[in-house]
């Protein structure tokens, strides 16, 4: 039976990822520290950090995992409707702290957060890195939706989404999806299952199988957009026409 490790703050050591728990499913460490090295180190391996605040740092890495192929991407009828009409305009790393702030609110089925403080601090700090990116969506000048995640040669890490018009977190992610698939991402790390990320297209796939094109990203040249030029590279302001 596998035990938890309690994670050493002063290095970037996290145990094989087969040592995690079968339930709950993939808690792997205790511990450690959000530094940016620390969650660069844990991406790279296929490991994410999940607690709120009254729980230690707890880093998570369960199998399978739901991953979305971005030349799998899904538009379902309605979708497309949406993004013809044009309702929102989509913008790229100009309010990354307010997205994490629309994540962070508490949704009907939740009593509280896992974007604590000081998660918000450790990403933040990640976005000023060029590691770390949001993408917008806007109505009448208000921001209505968004989502952010990590970006690392050519996987894109998710974190969360928000919406506060129907509509706008899905026109939001199927840009980002459009876009990397544009530059030759290959894959978009989802976590675990939910339907929502179904109807996207993405699936679930065995651990070993996710770590595998983790590696291949890790031994490719980074896309051409490279991670700090997104804002330049982005090129999609009339995303009505491609869905």
């Amino acid at each position: 039976m596998s035990e938890l490790v309690w994670l050493n703050p002063h290095d970037t050591f996290f145990p094989p990822t087969t040592s995690a728990l079968e339930d709950p499913n993939g808690l792997l460490a205790v511990g450690g520290d959000l530094s940016p090295a620390r969650l660069i180190a844990a991406y790279k391996k296929g490991i994410f950090p999940w607690f709120d605040d009254s729980q230690p740092i707890l880093w998570w890495s369960p199998d399978p995992r739901m991953v979305l192929l971005p030349q799998n991407l899904h538009l379902g009828k309605t979708l497309k409707k949406l993004a013809k009409k044009q309702a929102f305009k989509i913008t790229i790393d100009t309010h990354f702290s307010d997205v994490m702030q629309g994540c962070a609110q508490p949704r009907a089925d939740q009593d509280g957060t896992w974007i604590t403080t000081d998660m918000e601090n450790a990403y933040l700090e990640l976005h000023k890195l060029g590691y770390a990116h949001s993408i917008e969506a806007w109505q009448d000048g208000e921001l209505v939706g968004g989502l952010y995640g990590i970006a690392i040669n050519r996987v894109f890490y998710g974190e969360s989404m928000f919406s506060k018009v129907s509509g706008a977190s899905k026109i939001a992610f199927a840009n980002l999806a459009t876009q990397l698939a544009s530059w030759g991402f290959y894959a978009i790390d989802c976590q675990v299952a939910t339907e929502y990320l179904a109807s996207f297209g993405a699936a679930e796939m065995p651990r070993a199988e996710f770590e595998q094109i983790l590696q291949q990203s890790l031994q490719s040249q980074p896309p051409k957009c490279q991670i700090e030029e997104w804002q330049n590279s982005w090129n999609m302001p009339d995303y009505g026409q491609l869905f």
